[in-house]
């Protein structure tokens, strides 16, 4: 009896298991899901609500700048950001891809980011960015990377060849 318990018990299991089906775009969805909402706290400077979107352990790489790791480094340094004269960040999230485990995806983002310039004009700057998203014990994705640099700027305009200057006739 005790073996047939053990095998009702392993058939069981797998029965559960096998009915745990992996959602990879249900996933992707639930990340691009986070997208509006994040940049709403953005552009409200809700720093509570932006800094939830990534995880405790979460590091942010801004470009030029060291390393942020964890809340409470992150609280502070999106605190500074929301200072800076209009400043705001748009994006457009461009691929999802999730793990074969269905608990780590990446996404890649065009940005905009938005400031007042040192003229006192507002300006744009284009960029890219790539997120990792790990999915929590919750089943909600949470942001774990997040780093991003901008675009190359535009080459500056080729000035214009000046004529050429006629060449004089040569006397004999």
């Amino acid at each position: 009896m005790p073996r047939l318990q053990s095998m009702v018990a392993g058939w069981a299991m797998l029965a559960v298991l096998g009915c745990s089906k992996l959602d990879p775009e249900a996933d992707r969805r639930a990340i691009l899901a986070t997208d509006n909402p994040w940049m709403d706290a953005i552009a409200a400077k809700d720093v509570e609500k932006v800094i939830s979107f990534w995880a405790e352990d979460a590091v942010v790489m801004p470009q030029g700048q060291p390393a942020v790791l964890g809340k409470p480094a992150l609280r502070a340094w999106a605190t500074e950001m929301m200072k800076i004269p209009g400043f705001n960040i748009r994006w457009v999230t461009t691929q999802v891809k999730v793990a074969s485990g269905g608990d780590m995806a990446y996404a890649l983002a065009k940005t905009t980011t938005s400031l007042t310039g040192p003229d006192g004009k507002p300006m744009s700057i284009p960029g890219k960015a790539v997120t990792v998203w790990r999915k929590e014990s919750d089943g909600s994705w949470k942001c774990v990377v997040d780093t991003w640099n901008d675009e190359a700027p535009p080459a500056p305009p080729t000035p214009p060849t000046p004529p050429t200057p006629p060449v004089a006739p040569r006397s004999p």
